[in-house]
C-alpha cells in the first residue's frame, strides 16, 4: 500500500464531503469518536440559538413556542431511524446507566419466577454496576448477576435466566455480537434481551425491529456526536410498552404532567420512560447533531468503517509493528465494530505520545491502545499519517519519555 493508493481511496469516498459539517482543528487527526464525537457545525449553531434566542429572549415560553416539551420524542425518532426502529419506540432521556436501571426493573418484573441477569465478564463496567446495585437493593432472591467469560455467551443461555444484558460492540476489543442470532436463541429460552448500543449506534447498521429485540439503550456523545454528557436514549419494543413498568415514575413520565395530580398515571407509549425535566440545552445540541446523518446510508458508513479498519491493520503490519503491538480486535469485518485495539505494556504512554502530536486516540486499562473510526469525518490519509507517527513512537521507543507516563484523572 502506497500513499498514492491511500489518496485514491479518499478521492473515491462517497462520504468525503461530510467532514465539512464538523468543526475540527485543521492539524488534528481525530481517532477517538468512539469515546467522544467531534462537534458538528449545526450543533454549534443550535447551541447559540437555544441559549441566546430561545432561553435568552423567549424564556419559559419556549416550552411551547420552540417545542421544548416535545424534544425527547423528536430526538428519539431521529435516533430510531439510525437503529432500525419504527416510530414510537425510542425516546431520548437521562443517561445509559439510569435507562438501564429502568429497563432492568421492567424486564425483571415481566419475568416472574426468574431472577438471573446474565452478562459478560468484560461487558462495559457501568452496565454491570447497575445490576450489582439493583441486586443489592432488591436482594439476591429477586436479582442475581451471572457473568460469563469470553465471547461465547450462547452456551450460558439457560431457562433460569430472566434477562440477557449485552453490549453489541465490546468497548476494549471491538468484538461485535451477532444481534439477531443471540436474540433469537435467548427468546427460545424465554429470556428478555437488553442491548447496549453505546459503541455501535451511528457507526453501523442496526436492525432492532428486524432482530425482534426487546429493549436497548445507547448514548448520544460517541458516534452520534451530541457532545460531552449528551442525553442517552432508550428503546422498548412496541409489544412490551403496555406492560413494561419502570420504577422511576417522575413527573415527565406522567400521562398529564401539568395536571399535577398526586397520583401517578404512566404516559402513553415511550413517554412513560421519561423521568425528570429534560436537559434542554444538551438535548437540543444532540438533536441538531443528528442532522449530519440526513441522507446518509448506514451501509455506506459501515463499508467505509471496515475499509478504514482494514487499512489501519494493514499499515501497522506494513510498518513492522506486529511484533511489538498485539492485535486483540477480530480480523473479520463481520466480527468487529468501528474500532481497532492493540495491547502493549506501554500502551498508555504510546497513546500520550500520539496525543502530543495531535493524533487523538485513547487508552483502556490495563494495556489497550484503542483507535476509533468515525467514517463521517475520518479520511484514509488520516490513517496513513497516524500509523507513520505510531511507527516512529514505537520503533524509537519515544514512549519511555517521562512526560508521556504521567497519569491524569481521565486516561
Amino acid at each position: 500500500m502506497t500513499f498514492q493508493d491511500v489518496q485514491a481511496l479518499d478521492l473515491n469516498d462517497p462520504l468525503a464531503d461530510r467532514k465539512k459539517q464538523f468543526s475540527l482543528p485543521a492539524d488534528c487527526i481525530y481517532l477517538d469518536g468512539n469515546s467522544l464525537g467531534a462537534l458538528p457545525i449545526r450543533a454549534k449553531n443550535r447551541t447559540r440559538e437555544v441559549i441566546e434566542q430561545q432561553w435568552g429572549q423567549d424564556l419559559i415560553k419556549s416550552w411551547n413556542t420552540h417545542h421544548w416539551i416535545d424534544l425527547p420524542a423528536q430526538t428519539g425518532e431521529k435516533i430510531a431511524s439510525l437503529i432500525g426502529a419504527a416510530a414510537g419506540q425510542v425516546i431520548c432521556c437521562d443517561s445509559i446507566s439510569v435507562n438501564l436501571f429502568k429497563l432492568l426493573c421492567s424486564a425483571l418484573n415481566m419475568q416472574k419466577g426468574r431472577t438471573v441477569v446474565l452478562s459478560q465478564q468484560d461487558n462495559f463496567p457501568t452496565d454491570l454496576y447497575m445490576v450489582q446495585g439493583l441486586a443489592e437493593l432488591l436482594g439476591q432472591q429477586q436479582c442475581e448477576l451471572r457473568l460469563q467469560g469470553g465471547d461465547n455467551i450462547v452456551e450460558a443461555l439457560t431457562a433460569d435466566v430472566a434477562v440477557l444484558l449485552l453490549t453489541q460492540v465490546n468497548f476494549r476489543t471491538g468484538y461485535m455480537h451477532d444481534m439477531q442470532l443471540i436474540t433469537q436463541l435467548a427468546h427460545q429460552q424465554g429470556i428478555l434481551v437488553i442491548w447496549d448500543l453505546a459503541h455501535s449506534a451511528g457507526a453501523l447498521p442496526i436492525e432492532l425491529d428486524k432482530c425482534e429485540v426487546d429493549f436497548a439503550v445507547g448514548c448520544g456523545y460517541k458516534y452520534l456526536n451530541g457532545g460531552p454528557g449528551a442525553p442517552a436514549f432508550v428503546y422498548v419494543a412496541e409489544r412490551h410498552q403496555a406492560i413494561a413498568k419502570q420504577p422511576l415514575s417522575g413527573w415527565m413520565g406522567h400521562a398529564k404532567p401539568f395536571d399535577f395530580s398526586p397520583q401517578y398515571q404512566p404516559g402513553q407509549g415511550m413517554l412513560r420512560f421519561l423521568c425528570g425535566t429534560p436537559s434542554i440545552v444538551s438535548m437540543s445540541v444532540l438533536d441538531a447533531a443528528l442532522e449530519v446523518f440526513d441522507g446518509v446510508d448506514m451501509c455506506v458508513v459501515r463499508d467505509k468503517s471496515c475499509k478504514l479498519a482494514q487499512l489501519y491493520i494493514g499499515l501497522v503490519a506494513q510498518a513492522h509493528l506486529t511484533n511489538k503491538l498485539t492485535l486483540i480486535s477480530p480480523l473479520r469485518n463481520e466480527d468487529r465494530g468501528s474500532q481497532v485495539s492493540y495491547t502493549h505494556v506501554h500502551a498508555f504512554a504510546i497513546c500520550q505520545a500520539l496525543i502530543a502530536r495531535n493524533i487523538i486516540c485513547d487508552f483502556r486499562a490495563p494495556d489497550v491502545l484503542r483507535v476509533g473510526f468515525t467514517p463521517l469525518y475520518t479520511s484514509y490519509v488520516d490513517i496513513w499519517n497516524a500509523v507513520e507517527h505510531l511507527q516512529d513512537i514505537v520503533h524509537n521507543e519515544i514512549y519511555h519519555e517521562t512526560k508521556y507516563n504521567q497519569l491524569n484523572k481521565v486516561t
